[in-house]
């Protein structure tokens, strides 16, 4: 089941959040990702954000949105590969005409990912805090056919 994010879901999505970030992000130092928790999760109630809720009432992914931005997209990594992450993505596409996101291109399990649900490579940049060159994606109304 897919709903809003609900106050007492903040402890259980910031835990996946950080859990996710430093599994799926290895390249980067699990000490960044912890001293980016208390900002992220003073964020995250600002933001539009979707849970995906297992049958055991389990959040196990979660999607956020700031305006047409995906600001993330975390599923655990006991979940993953069972479509949830498409079913968020598919939920957001069904209110939005178009969205962005900024991936990391050390990242490629997330770009095949992107890809296969019709996102294109717009652009090249690199991560003011980290370094680290990233793709910036489009899906929708101005995405076109053509990547970089």
């Amino acid at each position: 089941m897919i709903r809003q994010l609900q106050e007492n879901d903040l402890d259980e999505v910031i835990s996946i959040w950080l859990q996710e970030n430093i599994r799926a992000h290895d390249f980067i130092s699990e000490t960044y990702w912890k001293s980016q928790f208390d900002s992220v999760k003073e964020q995250l109630p600002q933001t539009e954000i979707y849970v995906y809720v297992d049958n055991d009432g389990k959040i196990v992914g979660f999607i956020g949105l700031v305006d047409h931005y995906i600001a993330g997209l975390f599923v655990t990594s006991e979940k993953q590969s069972k479509g949830i992450g498409k079913q968020l993505l598919d939920y957001c596409k069904a209110r939005k005409n178009k969205l962005t996101l900024e991936v990391y291109q050390k990242n490629q399990r997330a770009i095949r990912f992107y890809q296969k649900e019709e996102f294109v490579i717009k652009e090249a940049t690199i991560d003011e805090d980290t370094g680290e060159k990233e793709f910036v994606m489009v899906w929708g109304n101005s995405s076109g056919n053509r990547s970089v």
